[in-house]
């Protein structure tokens, strides 16, 4: 794995691997949060900024521990490294966008625990990626997060407008589109390889 070039890996995590439609990490603001567009935009950059910088911080991480032979530590540091993102984030959104903020509600802490992003970090640890690799790796991942979230919030917002059979509205229909959209990106995996 240490030997894919730097577009392969940024193309795999953004489409053929996305952490949401193929490998089913971050679901729950993908369902909760996809309701318009503007307030996935802003969970998309908020997750995908967290990615970014909590992947970076934990390649040099791992690299110390590595290095101190304390490698049992890792998952306590990448924990700790995500949660200090998260709460930047909200001190920087509730400072500067107060409504967003509110709208945003309590899936804005929730990113603490999204599975994506602690998803990112060990993978690309136990990927063995260099430092440009790593940064590939966690664009690319912030970038299919965004994606797949827009997408989502999209069709959300289209099918506000269509008539729905009353026993498919709510859930049910985003967890429809979830499924399709899911369906569509797993057509990527021929471009790749399998999952994983």
């Amino acid at each position: 794995m240490a030997h894919d070039s730097v577009s392969f890996i940024f193309l795999n995590a953004l489409l053929i691997n996305n952490f949401v439609l193929a490998l089913f990490l971050g679901i729950c603001p993908f369902l909760g949060v996809s309701g318009k567009l503007n307030t996935a935009w802003s969970m998309g950059l908020a997750t995908g900024f967290v990615m970014l910088m909590s992947s970076t911080v934990a390649y040099f991480i791992n690299e110390a521990l590595v290095a101190l032979d304390l490698e049992f530590l890792r998952l306590i540091c990448y924990i700790a490294v995500i949660a200090s993102a998260v709460q930047l984030v909200e001190m920087a959104m509730k400072k500067f966008s107060p409504s967003l903020f509110r709208a945003l509600g309590i899936f804005l802490p929730l990113i603490t625990t999204n599975c994506a992003i602690l998803g990112l970090a060990l993978f690309q640890t136990f990927k063995g990626y260099d430092f440009t690799q790593s940064l590939a790796y966690s664009a690319g991942s912030a970038g299919g997060f965004i994606l797949a979230i827009m997408l989502m919030a999209g069709l959300r917002e289209k099918l506000e407008l269509a008539e729905v059979p009353s026993v498919s509205q709510g859930a049910a229909l985003s967890l429809m589109l979830g499924g399709l959209l899911s369906l569509s990106f797993m057509g990527f995996a021929g471009l790749g390889g399998a999952v994983g």
